[in-house]
């Protein structure tokens, strides 16, 4: 049985790495202005803000469902007896409940797997329904570890200036004018189906970033306290930062947190419309193989 594994680019992958290890991509939508661009082809995480400036409306989107049905058609038509398709949380946009209802024609030759997450911890699942596609494992079994392993990965993310947010309606214009004077800097979390106000912390990104760590330290303690630690994977995310902004969130990271793996993975554009720029992240899960 031969397996593709398809995601979005939500999950930061790029054009590149998905290529390099066979990994198909469906390129997410975002509407500037009224025009429909698509991350990876007319966008990406490099020259998103360059992009925006001075652009009234900024919107995500989903793709059609003839784009997903036609990628599909492509990648079983080229060989494959099956894919497992790994779409962004059901939580966080409906594709993932749009492909289910598609995949219904396709008589179980694609598995849509709603493992509610995105970014970092949406990368690891990616990668590890890849490397059981490697061993001969079969899209359904793919799907029902990936799904019953949903839970067991956490993201935290900072917002370094809440006018995306009031852009996107998460607050209110008054509420993101006064937190911006007064440099209030939100922290949510997104475990699972919630995303969910964390922490408010008045001064730069470096607070927040000790708070995130200070925060991961505690869920190492609690909720994954019986979890393989050696197996830890933990993923820095960002928007727009500078190379120099990069290392030292890495290096933080490094410092808290000896045996796990880390890596660095810049947030998606779709993400970037509702956070901003200078938005930092962290996500941890754990490497089941």
């Amino acid at each position: 049985m031969k397996t593709a594994i398809l995601t979005d680019t939500n999950s930061g992958i790029s054009p590149d790495f998905a290529l390099k290890n066979q990994i198909y991509l469906i390129n997410m939508p975002v509407i500037i202005d009224n025009q429909v661009f698509y991350e990876d082809k007319d966008i990406n995480s490099e020259n998103f803000f360059d992009f925006i400036k001075n652009k009234d409306q900024i919107l995500t989107s989903q793709p059609s469902p003839a784009e997903v049905t036609n990628t599909w058609d492509l990648i079983l038509g080229s060989g494959y007896d099956e894919l497992v398709y790994i779409p962004m949380s059901s939580s966080l946009s409906s594709s993932c409940e749009t492909a289910k209802s598609l995949s219904q024609k396709y008589k179980g030759k694609v598995l849509v797997v709603d493992n509610h997450r995105i970014s970092v911890t949406m990368l690891d699942s990616v990668l590890q329904a890849k490397s059981l596609a490697d061993q001969g494992v079969i899209g359904f079994d793919i799907k029902k570890i990936l799904e019953e392993d949903a839970y067991n990965s956490k993201i935290y993310l900072a917002v370094n200036n809440l006018s995306f947010l009031r852009k996107g309606g998460r607050i209110s214009a008054s509420v993101a004018i006064i937190g911006n004077f007064l440099s209030i800097k939100p922290i949510l979390t997104i475990q699972g189906n919630k995303i969910e106000p964390f922490a408010k912390i008045r001064g730069n990104m470096q607070k927040c970033e000790l708070k995130m760590i200070e925060a991961i330290k505690n869920d190492l303690k609690t909720k994954f306290a019986k979890n393989d630690i050696s197996r830890m994977r933990i993923g820095a995310a960002g928007a727009g930062l500078i190379s120099e902004e990069i290392h030292n969130w890495l290096e933080m990271l490094k410092s808290n947190f000896k045996n796990a793996s880390i890596y660095y993975s810049p947030l998606s554009a779709s993400v970037c419309c509702h956070t901003g720029a200078g938005a930092v992240g962290v996500g941890i899960s754990f490497k089941n193989l």
